[in-house]
């Protein structure tokens, strides 16, 4: 465990609003000479919807209840029944509510992210130095790995290639 303490003080800060600043390959990399290879092998392959690890399980639970919250609120206004049943947090439906009101897909998926980075701080908690640290690191880092799909200019121009064959249809009715 000692190694831990030199390589959880060299991770760069993570921002919700920030860059990624090394993938997560680079992370596994720098992990893989400094932790147990059980411990390594459930970071590699880690995903927002495990369930095993320090902080992870927590995690699961907050997570399955945020999705299960978006899925009940889009039912609902698309006026379908949302059977599931799960924990309803009057934080997450103001979140998943405002995030469902967002101008955008990419501005809804930055007000998640935000509350998703507020949830695994409150997870990890003064822990220092130890495994639900570099879980709850590992978990941000997927965060903002899958937040980079969201590109503007790359979805713009998708768009516009989208929208350009749907108008030469048109023209050629």
């Amino acid at each position: 465990m000692a190694s831990y303490y030199y390589l959880i003080a060299s991770l760069p800060d993570l921002k919700s609003d920030g860059e990624m600043p090394m993938s997560y390959q680079e992370f596994l990399d720098m992990c893989e000479s400094n932790v147990s290879e059980s411990k390594y092998e459930i970071l590699k392959n880690l995903t927002l919807d495990s369930t095993e690890g320090p902080v992870v399980k927590e995690w699961s639970s907050f997570y399955g209840s945020m999705t299960k919250e978006l899925n009940s609120q889009r039912s609902a206004n698309l006026g379908k029944p949302y059977s599931a049943s799960y924990d309803k947090d009057s934080m997450t439906a103001q979140i998943a509510s405002a995030a469902m009101a967002a101008a955008n897909p990419l501005e809804a998926e930055k007000i998640m992210l935000d509350y998703e980075f507020q949830q695994l701080d409150s997870l990890v908690g003064q822990h220092m130095f130890d495994d639900y640290v570099l879980f709850g690191y590992a978990i941000k880092l997927k965060l903002l790995e899958r937040q980079n799909c969201f590109v503007h200019e790359k979805g713009e121009k998708e768009f516009r290639r989208l929208l350009g064959i749907v108008q030469q249809r048109v023209y050629d009715l």
